[in-house]
């Protein structure tokens, strides 16, 4: 019989309570530019808008705009919208937009950088400056928008909780339907310049790590993955707006929107499965950031997460450090698969291989050794 307070079971050290080790990287920048005060909307292009429109409203997103050539979605919560996609070529994401902190840090971050401020289209109102992280990857900070006024939400159910009665002579009936997308959680973006990428980030956003993965036995060499939340003082925020991690290629991992709560999530992802969505990986619960989640797949293939009940931290708290591993992706729920890790049989997974190939050769983060401590993580 399995003793649960075995010191071998598959979560072992995995919660990452414990702090870092004299001379590990602090989590935050000392002095930064500005400090965001969240995600404002990531930016993609699709060939194909009417299909994406199609897949949103079944995800559980509003149209705030749909024309010929572009397409915004919202969420219930006011503010802007969550995601704005381009009519393209091919599908590709064309990077984040962060809502500034305090009014002016837009051009403050334009005279600290050198860059230009410019008007963001009439839909959205307000200015953005838009940079680039060592990624290459474009990094726009916004300011001034435009509020869309809220929706009506999903109301969360009431729940009886063992013996506390909250519902009697009552049912529960969540109908199966689309989850009612709350607003955007957070994005999560693999570099091979991981470290460098990290600091940038802290440095000119004023973000800060809640947690650090390391590849296991090479916590020496410094981690490999952050999540990291914004820095609103006393406030609490998400416990990542933003999780980056090492790869052999610079790209876009997934996304996440908030919804109401467990029945939301459940009977929303039943709703796209009817009607033949692929399905990633879930239900589950995170360890990192504790929130349950379910991950499905848009027609392009972009990776995409329902999410409740997440961790908040205000900027006391400081980063936990956790060797990385596939068991430790989850609290309870089914193990990740292929699809998820990536390492599903496909163009994707030999897209994945080819990056690893070329990355080896290059000059960047991602080294053989690195390479070992990813596969070691991922078969763990």
């Amino acid at each position: 019989m399995f003793d649960r307070t075995d010191r071998h079971g598959p979560h072992t050290g995995l919660h990452s309570e414990h702090g870092a080790l004299a001379g590990e990287h602090p989590g935050r920048a000392k002095n930064p530019v500005i400090k965001v005060h969240d995600l404002a909307w990531l930016e993609f292009e699709k060939p194909d808008l009417p299909r994406a429109e199609v897949f949103a409203r079944a995800f559980g997103f509003t149209p705030a705009l749909s024309t010929e050539h572009e397409l915004h979605l919202r969420g219930t919560d006011p503010g802007a919208p969550c995601v704005l996609i381009r009519k393209g070529a091919r599908s590709k994401f064309l990077g984040p937009a962060f809502r500034a902190g305090a009014p002016g840090d837009v051009l403050r971050l334009a005279e600290a950088t050198g860059r230009r401020v410019t008007p963001l289209p009439e839909a959205l109102g307000g200015i953005a400056v838009d940079l680039a992280d060592p990624s290459g990857l474009r990094v726009r900070v916004v300011s001034d928008l435009d509020e869309l006024p809220a929706l009506p939400p999903q109301e969360p159910h009431t729940f009886n909780f063992g013996h506390e009665v909250r519902r009697a002579n009552l049912t529960q009936r969540p109908p199966r339907e689309p989850a009612r997308v709350q607003r955007l959680g957070h994005v999560v973006l693999q570099t091979t310049r991981y470290r460098k990428a990290l600091d940038w980030y802290l440095e000119h956003l004023g973000l800060i790590v809640s947690d650090f993965l390391y590849h296991p036995g090479q916590r020496e060499r410094g981690p490999v993955m952050s999540f990291i939340r914004c820095d609103r003082g006393a406030t609490p925020s998400d416990h990542h707006t933003l999780a980056m991690v090492l790869g052999p290629a610079d790209r876009y991992v997934h996304s996440a929107y908030q919804v109401a709560d467990l029945d939301a999530l459940a009977a929303g992802g039943e709703y796209l499965r009817d009607r033949g969505y692929h399905h990633s990986w879930g239900i589950g619960r995170h360890i990192q950031g504790s929130q349950l989640f379910d991950y499905w797949r848009d027609p392009d293939g972009f990776m995409v997460e329902h999410f409740s009940d997440g961790d908040l931290f205000d900027d006391t708290l400081e980063p936990g450090w956790a060797p990385m591993s596939a068991s430790g992706l989850a609290q309870w729920g089914p193990p990740a698969t292929a699809d998820f890790l990536g390492t599903r049989p496909g163009r994707e997974s030999l897209r994945e291989l080819r990056a690893m190939l070329s990355a080896l050769r290059e000059e960047n983060e991602f080294d053989g050794r690195r390479l070992l401590g990813l596969l070691k993580a991922a078969r763990s």
